[in-house]
């Protein structure tokens, strides 16, 4: 990564489409071995492998594989005949203009199957910086993105989409290769991809779950995946315009990714979530010598590695459900609530970051009820989903405290599909945080539907009904 300084009820409209998302059961939380229905599983001892392979050549060229050196050119070598043997047609794209003088080339392979009109990236830098092996910044990104490559040609399933990957040179002097291949592009050529995902510090070895731009539709699979193994990821406010991602931001391609962090510092509540040590880097080594192959998180690594490939086969594999298009993706907007109140409707004043209660991710969230009072509110969107689907299920992450006592249900909530209600829960369901819950929608799959979410209290007592994270899944 390259250092830079500065920088009570609702109501929504769905109509489904169908994917291959983390499979939700009704008020339950999914577990990363029983999510997947047709995303591989990628080996994260073969992804530590090319770490390995990196850091040997690190260590035969001056300790480094910064863009200059030869130990960028070998790492290039390394990457280029791994994707050769695999089926792939290589291109080193040299950097002609905006580069560090010696830089390396990029390296782009491009899986040859699928509609070359609708191209789905994936990036990572292969330079590290002079002082060091770059393990995690960026041998992490550059090692899992050449195994889940690998992994798509040994699948080799049916494409609906086209996938394109790329290795940078001279990320750490500025952005430089990702900026001059987006530069080179025609206008034609920058209009075919529909999205760029970029990673950049995959295995910190105390860091978070960052997802880039975490509630725009580009993102919308790699929190599925995240979201399903109870990560609550949130947003890569230190990454921002710092990757390589912001090259194709320029250029107003969609762009997330994942990260774990790099010399920011975690936080209390980070380190309450997901364990590590509050008020130390998430890489204590970053851009140091010490970050060599004992600075890797395995575990954070695997995770990175299978969402990416989670990503991969929604975005742009066919996994043959009926024939249809069943890319639930976006299908909820602003379902984390962090984009003001749009497209949602009615009670609105329900959505922010009120004081007294905290998002699941983010800062916002819709609170419902909490009055102590005769009390029921509503809001609402609209949306449409297509056909495709034999499955699927609207998720979502529910925290409900009260103040009443026992399990006779006082305040209640429901989830109602039109006029049909599909799940009730009250006061006697409180708990000390948020449950992920979902209903069934396969039987409304092809139409549109009015969801309704309703908070509402009786006359004394209050209950809250905070909700957040909203998702169509489907599997």
């Amino acid at each position: 990564m390259k250092r830079r300084f500065a920088v009570a009820g609702i109501s929504l409209a769905v109509v489904l489409g169908c994917g291959t998302l983390p499979t939700v059961a009704a008020d339950s939380v999914p577990t990363a071995d029983t999510t997947l229905s047709a995303a591989p599983d990628v080996d994260v001892t073969k992804v530590k492998a090319h770490l390995n392979e990196f850091s040997a050549i690190a260590g035969r060229n001056g300790g480094n594989r910064r863009s200059t050196g030869q130990g960028y050119d070998d790492s290039v070598a390394y990457v280029k005949g791994r994707l050769q043997a695999a089926g792939y047609t290589v291109t080193e794209q040299p950097c002609t203009s905006g580069c560090s003088s010696g830089a390396g080339p990029n390296l782009i392979a491009e899986w040859p199957k699928g509609d070359a009109n609708n191209v789905y990236m994936f990036g990572a830098h292969l330079d590290g910086v002079s002082a060091g092996p770059g393990m995690n910044d960026n041998g992490s990104g550059s090692a899992a993105l050449l195994e889940n490559a690998l992994t798509l040609a040994q699948q080799n399933p049916t494409m609906r989409n086209r996938v394109r990957f790329a290795w940078w040179t001279d990320e750490e002097q500025g952005l430089n290769g990702s900026d001059f291949y987006v530069r080179s592009l025609s206008s034609t050529e920058r209009a075919r991809i529909k999205a760029y995902y970029n990673f950049d510090m995959v295995a910190s070895v105390n860091g978070g779950y960052f997802i880039n731009h975490i509630t725009s539709s580009a993102a919308a699979p790699m929190k599925a995946y995240w979201d399903s193994l109870g990560l609550q990821p949130e947003e890569n406010t230190e990454g921002a315009g710092r990757s390589d991602d912001y090259s194709f931001e320029q250029y107003s391609i969609p762009t997330s990714g994942y990260a774990m962090g790099a010399s920011a510092r975690k936080t209390s509540a980070q380190a309450a979530k997901w364990g590590g040590t509050a008020s130390r880097a998430y890489d204590p080594c970053y851009h140091s010598s010490c970050d060599t192959l004992t600075n890797i998180n395995t575990t954070g690594l695997d995770r990175a590695s299978d969402g990416i490939a989670y990503t991969i086969w929604q975005r742009a594999v066919d996994t043959g459900d009926d024939g249809g298009d069943c890319d639930t993706t976006g299908v909820v907007a602003n379902g984390g609530f962090e984009s003001g109140t749009s497209p949602w409707t009615g009670n609105t004043g329900t959505i922010g970051a009120h004081s007294g209660r905290s998002a699941h991710t983010g800062t916002r969230f819709a609170w419902l009820s909490g009055y102590g009072s005769t009390r029921t509110e509503s809001i609402s969107q609209s949306v449409t989903v297509p056909a495709g689907c034999t499955r699927a299920a609207l998720s979502y992450w529910l925290h409900i405290d009260t103040d009443e006592s026992g399990s006779t249900p006082y305040d209640r909530f429901t989830v109602k599909a039109g006029g049909t209600t599909l799940a009730t829960l009250s006061n006697a369901d409180a708990g000390s945080g948020y449950v992920q819950r979902s209903v069934d929608l396969s039987a409304y799959a092809g139409q549109t539907v009015t969801l309704t979410f309703t908070g509402s209290e009786d006359s004394s007592l209050q209950t809250s009904f905070v909700v957040d994270d909203v998702t169509l899944l489907s599997d």
